[in-house]
């Protein structure tokens, strides 16, 4: 089962990477407020159902994918659309 994890830093932890997207954007003559940057992975997991392949997906982006101290994740699984 195919299961997306999007990996992005707090929205309390500085984002220097975000800032420099955004100032270059800004000399481009783009209006843009913000920018955050983020990791996606995209897993083909074993799982047999929905709800395995969730569990799975979040204990692997706790503990391989993230860094839960400035990072949040969230999984989807496509088929189901849900988040």
């Amino acid at each position: 089962m195919q299961v997306r994890v999007y990996v992005a830093l707090k929205k309390t932890v500085l984002d220097p990477q975000g800032q420099a997207i955004q100032a270059a954007l800004a000399r481009q003559g783009h209006a843009v407020d913000a920018v955050r940057q983020g990791k996606f992975f995209e897993l083909e997991l074993a799982a047999v159902t929905a709800e395995a392949a969730r569990r799975e997906a979040e204990t692997i982006a706790r503990d391989v994918l993230s860094n839960p101290v400035i990072e949040e994740f969230r999984v989807v699984l496509p088929e189901a659309g849900s988040q």
